[in-house]
C-alpha cells in the first residue's frame, strides 16, 4: 500500500538544472520526500548541524561529478556515510565507469546507477532499493558479466517500467506531458499539434487505462493526477529479481 513508506531523500549534484528535475520527480511520490538540494559537502554537512536529527536523510542521491577521480568519490562517500550514520547512498553517473563503480563498491555504497536509463523510475528505484543490498541499472549490469564473486556478481537491476499495452504513442506523450511535466492541456496541445480538447480526451483515456492495470491501494486523499503519475512511472513485479539485502562482508 502506498503511503506507509516515508523516506527522506537529499539530493547533492553538482547540475543545478538536474537537481530540480530530481526534486520535482520526487516531489510527485509520497514515498520520498525531499529535505534538502546540495551543490557540495559542505552544505550536506551545514544542512545535518543545522537540523534535528529527526530530519536527517534516510537516503542521498550522490553525483558522482561532485568528484574529481574514482578514489575521491570513494571518500566523498565515507564522510557522508560518517557524517550521516546509517544513510542509504546511491550514486548516480551519467555514463559507465568502471573505476568509479568498483570505487562504489569498496566504499559500500547501496547502489550505482546511469542517469539516463533511470530517468522517472528514480522514486520507485529509491524504494525498490531498500529491499537490496546493491543496484544498479541494465547496461552497468551487462558490463558485469564476467564478474562471479561479491557485491557485483549479486547486484540486482532495477526492473523496467510497467507495460501498458493499450497505451498508444500520443496517449503516452500526453501523459508525459501533463501529469510528468505538469503542463497544461493548452501547452501540452502546443507541443503535439492538436487541440486541447483532445489533450483532455487522451488524458482521460490514459487514465482508464493505467487504472486498469493496477490494483494497489493508495490513500484516499491522492488526487487522479498523483496516482496516473504512481502508474505512469511504475515498476514491472518480477519477484525473480527479488533478492534479500545482505550485511556479509566483502569477499
Amino acid at each position: 500500500m502506498i503511503g506507509k513508506t516515508n523516506l527522506k531523500v537529499l539530493v547533492l549534484d553538482t547540475d543545478y538544472y538536474a537537481r530540480q528535475a530530481i526534486n520535482s520527480y520526487l516531489a510527485w511520490d509520497r514515498r520520498t520526500r525531499v529535505v534538502h538540494l546540495a551543490e557540495t559537502m559542505e552544505s550536506v554537512v551545514d544542512y545535518v548541524r543545522r537540523v534535528p536529527e529527526t530530519e536527517w536523510p534516510d537516503v542521498v542521491l550522490l553525483d558522482a561529478q561532485a568528484a574529481n577521480t574514482p578514489q575521491e568519490l570513494a571518500e566523498l562517500v565515507k564522510h557522508i556515510e560518517d557524517t550521516i550514520p546509517d544513510v542509504m547512498t546511491l550514486v548516480l553517473d551519467r555514463k559507465l565507469d568502471m573505476d568509479a563503480l568498483r570505487a562504489c563498491v569498496k566504499a559500500r555504497v547501496n547502489g550505482y546507477l546511469l542517469r539516463d536509463e533511470l530517468r522517472i523510475r528514480i522514486a520507485w528505484a529509491i524504494v525498490w532499493a531498500q529491499e537490496h543490498d546493491f543496484v544498479v541499472t541494465q547496461s552497468v549490469k551487462d558490463a558485469l558479466k564476467d564478474e562471479f564473486e561479491g557485491r557485483l556478481f549479486r547486484a540486482r537491476v532495477v526492473p523496467d517500467r510497467r507495460v501498458y499495452p493499450e497505451l498508444t504513442e500520443r496517449i503516452r506523450q500526453a501523459l508525459q506531458l501533463c501529469v510528468v511535466e505538469g503542463m497544461s492541456a493548452e501547452l501540452a496541445a502546443d507541443e503535439m499539434g492538436i487541440s486541447p480538447h483532445t489533450v483532455r480526451s487522451y488524458i482521460k483515456q490514459g487514465y482508464r487505462i493505467l487504472e486498469a492495470y493496477d490494483d494497489t491501494v493508495y490513500p484516499p486523499d491522492m488526487s487522479p493526477q498523483e496516482r496516473a503519475f504512481m502508474r505512469f512511472t511504475a515498476l514491472v513485479e518480477d519477484e525473480k529479481n527479488v533478492q534479500p539485502a545482505s550485511n556479509a562482508p566483502e569477499p
